[in-house]
This record gives C-alpha cells, sequence and structure tokens, in this order.
C-alpha cells in the first residue's frame, strides 16, 4: 500500500430426583404398607425384583395418583403366589400383597389406562423436542454453510475490492449506502463472467461512492502510476484536477501545475489554465483520471489539446516524451553587498513527491551550504503533490519540534505525524515558501506544517485545496485501488479542502518560476520583481 497524499448443540439433562414418595394402598382393604425407596435410574430402565433378579425393560411414563404426586417410569410387574412388586424410572417401590387376580384388575386396568395416556402426551412432547432440535440444527446449517451458488474467481476479485473499500475508505457511510447489501446485490445481479466484466463492476461500485479520487487501475495504468510515483512517466508533463467552480470557471479540467522544461511548459501553458478538449473530445464530463491516461502515451506520439488561458483559446499540438521527474533543482542567489560578505540565499526548487523526493531535498541543502548560504528559499508553486510520507519527511528535515499534520475520519482525529528533531537538517537558518494555486496536496501539508509551527514565511497566493489523502492498494491479478482513505488538517486545526492555505504575504507581479529569474529578481532593486532580504523573510 502506497499512501498518496456450527452447529448449535442440544443436550437433554435427566429430571431431577426426588427424595421421597409414599404411595397408598387402595382403602377398601387394609394392607400392609411400605414406604418406597428411591433409587436412580436411567430414564429408559426399569428392573422388576421379587426375590429373583429379572431384568426387563420399562419405556411407559405414568402417573400415579394418591395423597402425593408422582411421576416416574412404569411398568407393573405381578407374580400371583407372591408379593405384587414393581421398580420403576426413578423409584422402586414394593407390596407386600397376596390377592385374588380379580380384585385387581380393575386397579391394574386404570394403571395401563393411564400409562397409555401418558404414553400419548410424552410422545407428543418428545416429538415436539425433536422437531425443536430439528429446527435448531436447521438455522445452524443455514448460517454456516455458503451460498448454494460457487463462488467463481471473477467473483472473489470483486470481493477483494469490496473488502478494500470497507476496510480503508475514510466515509463509513459509503455515500449514505449499506455497503454490504450492495454487495449481495452486486453478487447476485451484476455479469462477471470475463475479466473486463469484473472490472466493470467494479467501477460501477466505486462510483456510487460519488468520489473522483477513489478509483480504479487496470494493471497497465497501477503499474503507470507506480513508475510516476518512482520518476519518471511518457506524456506531456501536466498535472490536472477539477475546477472549482467558486469563481465561475469555464467546464473542463483545470491545470494545476506544468513540469518546468517539460512539454506543455514550453508551449506556454499555465497553472489555471483550462483543457476543453483532448484529441477533439470534450473535456466537461471526463474524469481526470481518463484524461490523464489520455495526455499520456508513447514516446514520439502526439496529443492535440484546446486550452483556454484568461479569456483566449488556443490549439496546441503537444509531443509526448519521457518527463525525467527528478523532483528537485537548486540555485545559489547573492543578494547585492560588499565583496564575501554579501548574503547568500539557496533556493530549492522541489517540483513533486517522488520517492526521490525527500533525500534529493537534503542533498541540496547540503551542496548550497557548502557554499555558505545564510538563508533558503523553498518553491512549491505548481507542485501537485505525489506520496504523503515524503511530505512529512521533508517537513522533518526543516522543523525541529513539532506537529506535521492531523489525520482525520470520520470520527475526528485518527493519528497525530510529528516530529521530535531527530531527523533535522535545517532548522536555524531563515525560510521562505513559495506558493501558488497550482500547490496541492502534499504540498500543501509541508506548507501548511512549516507556516503552523512559524518555521517559514509563506509568500504567493492561496493554494489548490486539496485536504484529502488517498492510498494505493494492488489487487491480487495486478491492478489496484486507489481509495481515500482520510482527510487531513494542519497543525492549526485547519480543514483546507476546497480552501487553501493562505500566503503570509503576495508576490510581486509578474515573477518569474525559474531558478534564474528568481535570483534576478533578489539582485535588480530596479526590477519589477524586486525583493529585498529584509522583505523575504519578514512575517
Amino acid at each position: 500500500m502506497e499512501a498518496l497524499g456450527g452447529f448449535a448443540a442440544a443436550s437433554l439433562s435427566p429430571p431431577p430426583p426426588h427424595y421421597s414418595t409414599i404411595l397408598q394402598t387402595p382403602p377398601w382393604k387394609s394392607l400392609p404398607q411400605r414406604i418406597g425407596q428411591p433409587r436412580l435410574w436411567s430414564p429408559l430402565l426399569c428392573i422388576s425384583k421379587n426375590g429373583i433378579d429379572r431384568p426387563r425393560s420399562c419405556n411407559l411414563v405414568g402417573n400415579y395418583e394418591g395423597n402425593s404426586k408422582v411421576n416416574f417410569l412404569l411398568q407393573p410387574m405381578a407374580r400371583l403366589n407372591k408379593s405384587f412388586s414393581f421398580r420403576c424410572g426413578l423409584f422402586s417401590v414394593s407390596y407386600g400383597l397376596r390377592p385374588k387376580l380379580r380384585k385387581y384388575t380393575a386397579s391394574l386396568q386404570k394403571e395401563l389406562n393411564c400409562s397409555e395416556k401418558f404414553k400419548h402426551h410424552v410422545s407428543v412432547h418428545f416429538v415436539r423436542l425433536v422437531v425443536g432440535v430439528m429446527l435448531v440444527m436447521s438455522v445452524s446449517v443455514g448460517v454456516s454453510r455458503p451460498p448454494s451458488w460457487a463462488l467463481t474467481e471473477e467473483n472473489l476479485l470483486f470481493l477483494e475490492a469490496w473488502r478494500t473499500i470497507d476496510r480503508a475508505y475514510v466515509d463509513k457511510t459509503f455515500n449514505g449506502q449499506s455497503w454490504f447489501r450492495y454487495r449481495e446485490n452486486a453478487l447476485r445481479n451484476e455479469p462477471m463472467n470475463t475479466r473486463e466484466e469484473t472490472y466493470i463492476a467494479i467501477k460501477k461500485m466505486l462510483a456510487t461512492l460519488d468520489d473522483p479520487f477513489t478509483r480504479f487501475l487496470e494493471p497497465d495504468k497501477f503499474k503507470s502510476l507506480r513508475s510516476g510515483t518512482q520518476g519518471a512517466l511518457t506524456g506531456v508533463g501536466l498535472s490536472i484536477g477539477y475546477p472549482t467552480g467558486f469563481d465561475g470557471s469555464p467546464a473542463g479540467l483545470l491545470v494545476i501545475s506544468a513540469s518546468p522544461g517539460g512539454p506543455a511548459s514550453r508551449a506556454g501553458i499555465l497553472s489555471g489554465d483550462v483543457i476543453l478538449t483532448i484529441d477533439g473530445t470534450s473535456t466537461e464530463t471526463m474524469g481526470i483520471y481518463d484524461a490523464a491516461e489520455r495526455l499520456q502515451g508513447p514516446e514520439g506520439s502526439s496529443v492535440e489539446l484546446t486550452i483556454r488561458s484568461g479569456p483566449e483559446v488556443k490549439s496546441l499540438s503537444l509531443m509526448r516524451e519521457r518527463v525525467s521527474l527528478n523532483p528537485v533543482k537548486s540555485r545559489l542567489c547573492k543578494m547585492p553587498g560588499l565583496g564575501k560578505d554579501s548574503p547568500k540565499i539557496g533556493y530549492i526548487k522541489l517540483a513533486s513527491f517522488n520517492q526521490n523526493a525527500s533525500g534529493a531535498v537534503k542533498e541540496a541543502i547540503e551542496s548550497l551550504r557548502s557554499n555558505d548560504v545564510n538563508a533558503f528559499v523553498l518553491d512549491l508553486r505548481d507542485n501537485s503533490g505525489g506520496l504523503f510520507p515524503e511530505g512529512v519527511e521533508i517537513a522533518k528535515i526543516w522543523l525541529e519540534k513539532g506537529v506535521i499534520v492531523y489525520i482525520c475520519d470520520g470520527r475526528g482525529i485518527r493519528d497525530i505525524y510529528d516530529t521530535d528533531g531527530s531527523s533535522v537538517v535545517a532548522a536555524s537558518e531563515p525560510l521562505a515558501v513559495l506558493v501558488n494555486k497550482g500547490t496541492a496536496s502534499a504540498s500543501e501539508i509541508l506548507a501548511g506544517a512549516l507556516k503552523d509551527n512559524k518555521r517559514a514565511v509563506l509568500f504567493g497566493e492561496p493554494t489548490f485545496g486539496k485536504g484529502k489523502i488517498q492510498s494505493v492498494f494492488e489487487l491480487s491479478d495486478g491492478s489496484g485501488l486507489a481509495v481515500t482513505v482520510a482527510r487531513y488538517e494542519t497543525p492549526a486545526h485547519i480543514d483546507i479542502d476546497k480552501v487553501g492555505i493562505a500566503p503570509d504575504h503576495p508576490l510581486p507581479t509578474p515573477f518569474p518560476k525559474d531558478a534564474e529569474g528568481f535570483c534576478g529578481c533578489l539582485m535588480d532593486p530596479t526590477s519589477a520583481c524586486y525583493l529585498n532580504r529584509v522583505q523575504l523573510f519578514s512575517r
């Protein structure tokens, strides 16, 4: 990642044991009575004993009604020539009786009828219990079992993209929609039989977020983005964005910056110009990443642009070339003075925040220090940003201590980037920072940190105002996602999104953007762009 900017188990418990119960003989005959001796038995086993042990099965549940109610498993077993006895279920009860069989026929019949009734009663409850357990198991199976349809390789790639957004996206309302419901509906309804159809489904999913900075990158575009942050790109050297609309800007795509020395810069394209068409296709509804793809192409090929610059509309043909993204250029500027004691200012132009940026800034500082510079000017004009970590690392070069940036999400501050001075290189020399409306994203993080910590004086015009941070995630097939993961606030807790950072002072108009012209404005008191040293570093 790169930052840009079972089953439920049911068990049946045995019934609780009763400690004593009294069984009475029929009232019409005085008979000996014996207290039943409670013994705990298996619920499905009954033993009848009369001197000789004879195991018998017992599978009925019965009730005996006397002075006390007894619930137990019942199966009476009679011995006509000896005593009548039985042991059932949870209890063992004996009677010392020697009646005639006919006197007990009615009583036995009542017992058997009672047993049959209770057998039916228990059978109903047993069926209900079995059905209940089966329902619980069915629900458990339904929850734990995967969908009846199998997930294909294309479905899995879509789910990989969905999970990336679910975990990383800054807006946890997902633009006011149920993100889980969208996933289920898409898997059911969106065709994903080929890789191209899967890419379309992913793009359609991202479009529901209504965030132009969160987008899908096919493998070749993802590779191109990676190469762009690593130091080189084939195109015309333009950074583009959407017009703010605050000043009635015409429809189209806004030029944030033109790389110094690149095809667009040589053709006179400036920050604030608007691209109206690319190869005859209107940019009015064109996305910035679609436009970036159209501007890039094979080295030596051409692209036709229609540009509005102020009131003027012009057509330009630019030849694509490999644009070197060497992020830093430096120059030693001597101020007017006497001899070798005249003030020396180290000018550093930082064009982008790629992987080489922080190291190149350190090298430039050390090189200028070897020439005894007294102060530094850091030019961030037309720097449209790049890698967020590089912006933080360059801030550490200039700051001895302090907060660099607050990272926020929908719940507030999520993280704080600060410095303890362990990476500082130039914390003591006076520092001025030049900004304009082409200063965006990571450049604004750096400018805001230096301004709010009172380390630098800002000159120029309000910056672009891109207060969102994107991270790049690679998917398993080589494609990728650029995802808005957070917004940021400056150390003074200023949310600069769509507002920008206000400078401390304006620059004279016009003011050159190249190192040679800048030094000329410092050395020639008669020029319209003249700035003396006191003006440059005073608050």
